[in-house]
């Protein structure tokens, strides 16, 4: 039972996205797609078990979800007319364009420029990526009903708009690839720190997945700095993963980790990127930029080596791209080790991250080497509340402890 669990875990996560947009072109209903999808899938669970699990577990489960849909719609008079049509026997194949990957090509064609950007990503990453809607909120820092409703207006307004789901055409690449690197980018980071405590701590299908995604945009468009220097920022990130959880499941921050244990090919590559966009005299964007920062920690062979004037100045370069407060966050913590704990804590201290537990982390560890034990306790607390990682979970836990009894 726990083995053809495990499978079905595993076609959940490469199945979930081609069955749900294989139903919205077929039947032009986001709503509808996702309902069949997910009974589909509830039908497996009680099925394979029993059966065994079939050949084709994709193609089994694109079928009972048609199947499914098909059922639904003869008991809606009102949409007879969908009925109708996929009652057809054939479907015509759908022109696959200039991208040949599956998924990469479901991702163009859910960011549609037609929606704003914060919806046409949250709903490729709930469509497309498989996240939920709790990891896509907590992706955005809003609460679960709003990125719900964010969604669920997404899903009307294509429905209304009569959106096409179709793949894109080269000259439709431009308007959409900020939107697909903001996926992918998101997909990368809840593999990296995933924020369900019910998953692994760091989930490497998902950062693996969205490397191999960056990777192919990259070659579809190898002039795009921005994706150029995601791919680096990726690639940089990914080679510490080795070293960021402990024996014991615990999270360790980039200053105690085995520097031996990162994966340096991934580091020479991201660096030869890094370089390569910096010859081109062209203007770095957000992504290149958060790269070129990765550089600077990857270069330094031991954490006090970090040049950490030059981490600062570049995300003094990033804040005029985006001044949000998590690169202030960001930026506070560099300051932190160029200036001292005070002047970043003053910093931290004007950011709106109440709900954000990197902030009450930070904040923590400067109230902590500042002396001010008690403040930095409830810091930890706050922290502690707020994560959904089970590996930070215990970091903060243990640091919180070392400060003693209150």
């Amino acid at each position: 039972m726990t083995d053809v669990q495990e499978v079905i875990t595993r076609v959940h996560r490469a199945e979930w996205a081609r069955v749900v947009a294989t139903l919205a072109r077929r039947f032009g209903d986001l709503d509808l797609a996702e309902e069949m999808a997910a009974e589909a899938f509830a039908t497996a669970v009680a099925h394979w078990p029993v059966a065994g699990v079939p050949p084709n577990p994709g193609g089994w489960l694109t079928t009972t979800a048609h199947r499914k849909a098909i059922d639904r719609l003869r008991r809606e008079a009102k949409r007879e007319e969908k009925h109708q049509e996929a009652l057809m026997l054939s479907h015509p194949p759908e022109p696959r364009g200039v991208i040949d990957d599956d998924r990469l090509r479901l991702i163009f064609t859910c960011c549609h420029p037609a929606l704003a950007m914060e919806a046409r990503v949250a709903l490729t990453l709930r469509m497309v990526g498989g996240l939920t809607v709790a990891e896509i909120a907590r992706a955005f820092l809003v609460q679960e009903s709003a990125m719900s409703r964010r969604i669920t207006r997404a899903k009307a307004k294509i429905k209304a708009a009569r959106i096409p789901y179709r793949v894109p055409l080269r000259e439709d690449l431009p308007d959409r690839v900020s939107g697909v690197l903001a996926v992918l980018y998101l997909i990368f980071n809840e593999g990296y720190l995933a924020s369900d405590p019910a998953k692994e701590a760091v989930r490497g299908d998902l950062t693996a997945e969205a490397i191999r995604l960056t990777r192919l945009l990259h070659e579809l468009l190898p002039t795009d700095g921005e994706v150029a220097g995601l791919l680096a920022l990726m690639l940089l990130t990914e080679a510490r993963r080795p070293a960021r959880v402990s024996a014991s499941g615990e999270l360790v921050t980039i200053d105690a980790q085995d520097r031996s244990r990162w994966d340096r090919a991934l580091i020479a590559e991201g660096h030869a990127l890094v370089r390569a966009r910096l010859a081109s005299g062209q203007a770095p964007g957000r992504y290149q930029i958060l790269a070129a920062i990765n550089a600077v920690h990857t270069d330094a062979r031991d954490a006090r080596d970090t040049d950490w004037s030059q981490v600062v100045a570049l995300y003094d370069q990033l804040l005029r791209l985006d001044p949000s407060p998590i690169v202030r966050l960001n930026r506070a913590i560099a300051i932190a080790e160029l200036d001292g704990p005070q002047a970043a804590l003053a910093e931290v201290d004007r950011l709106p991250l109440a709900n954000y537990h990197p902030y009450h982390a930070t904040r923590a560890d400067l109230l902590r080497r500042l002396g001010r034990r008690q403040e930095a306790r409830a810091a930890y607390d706050r922290a502690i509340t707020l994560t959904g990682n089970t590996a930070a979970a215990a970091y903060l836990i243990r640091r919180r402890d070392q400060l003693g009894e209150p």
